[in-house]
């Protein structure tokens, strides 16, 4: 679907995600993250950059766990410290994950994707046509019920906060890969927390595509 057909989509309110393809499990079950190897960090950095093409290959089972706990994965279990930073522990942003065959919801306490929606949200989570059929689009996704602590007009400052780190880390996972990524905030928010089921106190806050490098 091309970047004008979303736009007039978008305007009509008729943006909405395509049927599933391929079986959806109710639970994915993820190998164990691999925290081994990998580039040296200054590597990572020098070779971090967004990308825009994107092949269709789907991202190994593995190459999908290690990303997730890059992400926001718990690397402290005694604290239930996670990867990413979140001011008073308040680990306000969820993250989803937008696969050809369903929406999932990434819960770090078990390490696995829980389905939300049987359907492929890919093309809901942009505008640019290239996330509609790359391997996967990550959708950072604010509850601001997690942040009572936190002035109500300061909550959403606080929650881009902690979805950029944890971009920053799908960045660099993906740089020490070779994965290709971007991060968008050319978004349908009304289109997407409709299509994802959202309750009015949770608020889409960006969105990221990974793939193998390619043409889409």
């Amino acid at each position: 679907m091309n970047i004008l057909t979303k736009m007039a989509l978008g305007l009509m309110g008729s943006l909405k995600p395509q049927p599933a393809s391929g079986d959806a499990q109710s639970t994915l079950v993820l190998p164990a993250p691999q925290m081994d190897g990998g580039l040296p960090l200054m590597q990572a950095l020098a070779g971090r950059q967004s990308q825009r093409e994107f092949s269709l290959q789907a991202l190994k089972a593995q190459t999908l766990s290690d990303l997730l706990w890059a992400a926001c994965g718990i690397n402290r279990k005694q604290l239930g410290g996670r990867t990413a930073p979140s001011a008073m522990n308040a680990q306000e942003v969820d993250l989803y994950v937008a696969l050809p065959e369903g929406l999932y919801l990434y819960e770090p306490e078990h390490h696995h994707l829980r389905l939300i929606v049987h359907s492929d949200a890919r093309s809901v989570t942009g505008y640019q046509d290239f996330v509609d059929r790359a391997a996967l689009d990550l959708v950072f996704v604010a509850d601001h019920r997690r942040m009572m602590l936190v002035p109500a007009s300061q909550r959403s400052a606080y929650a881009f906060a902690a979805a950029g780190a944890m971009a920053q880390n799908v960045y660099l996972f993906c740089a020490s890969e070779g994965l290709s990524t971007v991060i968008r905030a050319w978004i349908d928010r009304d289109a997407l927390s409709k299509a994802m089921g959202l309750d009015p106190d949770e608020q889409v806050l960006l969105a990221q595509t990974v793939g193998y490098a390619g043409e889409a």
